[in-house]
């Protein structure tokens, strides 16, 4: 059986005219649980003011999307070998070149996860180990050359 998981976009024009390309980028993301994200375009690819910079963009999402799982896989498997973590610190960082055709892609995001245990900490093999099976485990690692499928519902949202 499948598991799904949504997300609600939500962006409207206001008074922005729009056909002359100075409109904000700003959005919302809304997810089942209740939580509301402030969104835009990346200041990198969209000039402030049309992008708000205090908003997450979805090269970061990315990013973080990736950082979350791995750390996610890697206290479990930290839990289940019976080591304590006390801290998970990681300053992720995705780096966006050109692939073969000339499109922007996300083609590298380095994890720098440093981890904190209580007691007897594991040894350096060990816990490279224990990473490198979180980087197996996560699905999100596991679907960066997912498919994505547009289905338009054309109308009236």
């Amino acid at each position: 059986m499948a598991h799904l998981y949504s997300a609600t976009i939500e962006w409207s024009r206001g008074e922005a005219r729009f056909t002359d390309n100075r409109y904000s980028r700003a959005h919302q993301w809304r997810f089942d649980g209740g939580a509301v994200v402030p969104a835009s375009s990346s200041p990198q690819v969209v000039r402030i003011p049309l992008s708000d910079p205090s908003g997450v963009d979805p090269e970061e999402a990315f990013v973080a999307s990736l950082s979350s799982c791995h750390m996610l896989w890697f206290l479990s498997i930290a839990a289940e070998r019976g080591w304590t973590v006390d801290s998970y610190l990681d300053e992720a960082q995705g780096e966006m070149t050109r692939n073969e055709r000339g499109q922007l892609v996300m083609s590298r995001v380095t994890l720098r996860p440093a981890v904190r245990f209580a007691g007897d900490p594991p040894s350096a093999a060990e816990e490279d180990a224990a990473h490198h099976e979180a980087h197996e485990s996560c699905f999100i690692a596991n679907s960066v050359r997912t498919d994505v499928v547009v289905e338009a519902t054309h109308g009236t949202p």
